[in-house]
């Protein structure tokens, strides 16, 4: 049974459950999402083509994290009481992920953790996620780590050996699937934007940066008045905390295109028409990079750090100053944005979900430990 219920967990997990349909009758796949992002959820459910089998329909407006881990405690019982799975399968951050695994463990039906072992060791930040995925680590029976320093992260608190394995990161296989699909498509959204100029892909709306939002509106005026002119394209995050301030700063500011959300496929074409990608996002740090795109990470800690040890991120926080200087480099300096345009990308080939299902089946049946599971020794 896999679990999600957000816009990330359910791009990140729609690999894993196609696998698992390609995978019948040897495993029955039993979907159940809590709507944590309602609407999202709907669109991607519809790109992705998947079926839930279970809806906790939890989401309200203005719910708090409370809120949310609480629906979803109380749904799941009767969920897993109905459905009474082998194995229930979450994914990486989110408070929907910790509380479906807390709900599992009460009923001892053994979690599988995808996405498991991503670490800043700051409890903080960002918040909620870094303590969602300790937490959901330690209720987690088998873990999917998507690289070996995900891995290394794991056995350094003590998780056994036997149950990690390490697969790559599921969102590459959306990104590259959805990337094929929109190929040669212009997305609805670039209609107006003078392509000539370069483009530079905007998100921000992390909690953990809602008081910095201000900063980051005013470094973008800033960046869109550079004499390269380039044009920004933000698809602003509903939350009060980002679009009022964002709309306050920006609105008429020559070059800065701000919209409503944008669907995932729109998503990926924006990237892939790009100059690079300025967000504080998690997925996006591993997604842009599949297409060459050089990723600046306004957040002062990443639970990424192989993107930057690979060059294909760098860390600008949220002041002012430092991300219209890093933004004017990859302007400018064609060296600078060479060495990240061209850095490997080391978050998997695009087989994560495959290699997830094997090793279940694998996990489960028992017999000789297959090779088609592991990563190849490229990805880091």
């Amino acid at each position: 049974m896999p679990v999600f219920g957000t816009r990330p967990d359910t791009i990140k997990m729609a690999p894993v459950v196609q696998a698992l349909y390609a995978a019948r009758p040897a495993i029955e796949p039993i979907v159940c999402v809590s709507a944590q992002h309602r609407q999202m959820l709907d669109t991607l459910l519809d790109l992705f083509e998947i079926k839930p089998d279970f809806d906790l329909d939890i989401m309200e407006e203005h719910q708090s994290l409370t809120d949310i881990t609480s629906r979803v405690l109380y749904g799941m019982e009767e969920v897993l009481r109905q459905a009474q799975p082998d194995v229930v399968l979450v994914h990486g951050d989110t408070t929907t992920s910790t509380a479906a695994a807390l709900a599992a463990f009460y009923r001892k039906v053994p979690v599988g953790h995808v996405e498991a072992g991503l670490r800043t060791r700051d409890r903080y930040e960002p918040f909620p996620e870094e303590m969602n995925r300790r937490l959901t680590g330690a209720l987690a029976s088998f873990h999917f780590a998507p690289t070996e320093t995900a891995k290394r992260n794991l056995l350094a608190e003590n998780v056994e050996p036997e149950t990690i394995v390490v697969t790559g990161n599921t969102v590459i296989d959306a990104f590259l699937r959805t990337s094929r699909r929109v190929r040669g498509r212009t997305p609805p959204v670039l209609a107006g934007i003078d392509t000539q100029r370069p483009l530079i892909f905007v998100t921000a709306h992390r909690r953990e940066n809602h008081e910095a939002m201000g900063e980051i509106a005013r470094a973008l005026a800033e960046i869109a008045a550079l004499p390269e002119r380039p044009q920004l394209l933000w698809p602003v995050h509903p939350s009060p905390m980002v679009a009022p301030v964002a709309h306050r700063v920006l609105d008429g500011v020559e070059g800065v295109h701000l919209v409503e959300p944008i669907d995932y496929a729109d998503l990926v074409g924006c990237v892939a028409a790009s100059r690079f990608v300025l967000t504080d996002s998690g997925g996006l740090q591993e997604e842009a990079p599949c297409l060459g795109k050089p990723v600046l990470v306004m957040r002062d800690v990443t639970e990424r750090p192989e993107g930057l040890a690979a060059g294909t991120l760098e860390l600008v926080g949220t002041d002012r100053a430092r991300i219209v200087a890093a933004a004017r480099r990859l302007l400018t300096d064609q060296a600078a944005y060479g060495r990240m345009a061209r850095a490997s990308n080391p978050y998997g080939d695009g087989h994560a979900g495959s290699r997830i299902v094997a090793w279940l089946l694998w996990r489960l049946r028992g017999g000789a430990r297959p090779q088609e599971f592991a990563l190849p020794t490229t990805a880091a």
